[in-house]
């Protein structure tokens, strides 16, 4: 009678928003709370399936010689080399260049841009590149007369750009061994597999590995890549969110269905400043670099107007002027309704509450709405006084003074505190013809730095409402 082997295959389950793992399956996430979140993937293959299996714990740059303890001071660090994508904007986002050996996820809504701006970047590379300069465009959505058609239509030179339409990783890494591409674009991750699972291709287990062996190649031979993956309805990458601790930066695409503006932000970067936002436009030529972000924000009709206030944001590593705005209406429901758009709804709700406790203005019987022009995201503070100057703009149906821009964040009670680079805030303002702003005490200049403008410091919201009407 023949032995058959009766090893099993080892298993764990992996929580899809936290990248928690478990023994067993179980219907929450005891990491994160999450509900029916776990997927089963394959830890070893069982039987002959182990032993064609590559080691999955081999080091990233192969060395031959054992780890060893070192000193730390002992270290010698050089500061990394980079390489201009030549889409400027671009740069910004990933710290001033790209660095050699990085892995960058980049994410984003579908037909957003994310291919369009990764074909761009590859082939300006390439063009401006050293001689023998090689990339590595592998789809595994498109065929390859749609990525040259779009190049095509786009205008782009893509000489010494390679494509591939291929899936498997192996087959892959292969080719990738025998051109040795100084960057690879690997769209989308979801389309990848590898033929040491059994899973099938998008499915955790799959994206897992198939990211592990191209982050493994990246670090062994320092050729960067690029992941695009999808969005999921929750906005979140699609995939176990471990794969974001896996790349060395995160970027994702963000835009307002309709509009021609696109934004990049970048949530996790190794090599760079987190939150640091690019902006582009998405035209005929593809996308292109908008060199004054601040005025997108802005609406294009004037600013005096009752329910709007202009603030100075800062994100990543430069100052934005965003438009504020309120709308402020009777409600004819018992619970009136508080909708935030480009703000968290439970700080608006905290903000309204210390209006009425310590400005004495009451909006309970009122729907409060607020946006936030341009679809961009305020994450920071420094967004509490516009918001609530804003509000009360709203309600008494009333502008603010002329040219007037404002930023600190509100404390619950009633005062205002600094936010930081106060004076950089300001001289963005400055720039743009602002002529007044409502500033906290502590961000105040020293003297009158700004001779065209007028700085009005206050340290209580009641000095601020005032210095609004």
């Amino acid at each position: 009678m023949s032995t058959r082997s009766t090893s099993k295959a080892k298993t764990a389950y992996v929580c899809g928003e936290c990248g928690g793992e478990h023994n067993k399956w179980q219907g929450q996430c005891a990491e994160c709370g999450a509900w029916n979140t776990l997927a089963e993937i394959v830890l070893e293959p069982a039987g002959a399936d182990a032993a064609k299996s590559p080691a999955r714990r081999a080091g990233w740059a192969g060395k031959v010689d054992a780890p060893r303890v070192t000193a730390l001071s002992e270290v010698r660090h050089q500061e990394d080399a980079r390489v201009s994508t030549g889409i400027g904007e671009f740069d910004r986002v990933l710290g001033g260049g790209l660095v050699e050996g990085a892995v960058v996820l980049v994410g984003g809504d579908p037909g957003i841009g994310k291919s369009t701006l990764l074909l761009q970047a590859v082939a300006k590379m390439a063009g401006a590149g050293s001689p023998g300069f090689k990339s590595l465009y592998v789809t595994g959505e498109e065929s390859l007369g749609q990525v040259a058609g779009r190049a095509s239509r786009l205008g782009l030179a893509v000489d010494g750009v390679d494509a591939l339409a291929e899936t498997g990783v192996e087959r892959i890494l292969e080719h990738a061994a025998a051109m040795r591409p100084r960057m690879i674009v690997a769209d989308s991750v979801q389309t990848l597999w590898t033929e040491s699972l059994t899973a099938a291709p998008g499915s955790v287990s799959q994206v897992r590995e198939s990211a592990a062996r191209l982050v493994r190649y990246a670090k062994e031979t320092g050729t960067a890549v690029f992941l695009v993956g999808h969005v999921t309805k929750e906005g979140g990458i699609a995939g176990p969110r471990v794969l974001e601790h896996m790349v060395d930066a995160v970027l994702y695409f963000e835009g307002e269905s309709g509009s021609r503006f696109r934004v990049l932000r970048a949530f996790k970067n190794r090599f760079g400043a987190v939150n640091e936002l690019g902006v582009f436009a998405m035209g005929e030529q593809g996308l292109k670099e908008v060199p004054n972000p601040s005025a997108i924000f802005l609406s294009g009709g004037s600013l005096q107007q009752p329910g709007s206030c202009v603030t100075v944001t800062r994100e990543g590593t430069r100052p934005l002027l965003v438009e504020v705005q309120a709308l402020v209406d009777a409600s004819p429901l018992s619970n009136p309704r508080r909708v935030a758009v480009g703000l968290e709804q439970n700080r608006l709700a905290m903000l309204l509450a210390v209006l009425h406790r310590h400005g004495g203005i009451g909006v309970s019987d009122q729907d409060v709405f607020v946006n936030v022009v341009g679809g961009i995201r305020l994450q920071e503070t420094a967004a509490d006084l516009p918001v609530l100057l804003a509000v009360l703009s709203s309600l008494r149906d009333r502008p603010l003074p002329e040219k007037t821009v404002a930023f600190g964040e509100v404390g619950l009670s009633g005062e205002i505190r600094p936010v930081p680079n106060g004076e950089e805030r300001l001289r963005e303002a400055a720039t743009h013809g602002f002529r007044r702003a409502i500033v906290p005490k502590a961000n105040a200049p020293k003297g009158q730095p700004f001779k065209d403008m007028e700085v009005v410091a206050v340290g209580r919201l009641a000095d601020a409402l005032d210095a609004a009407s």
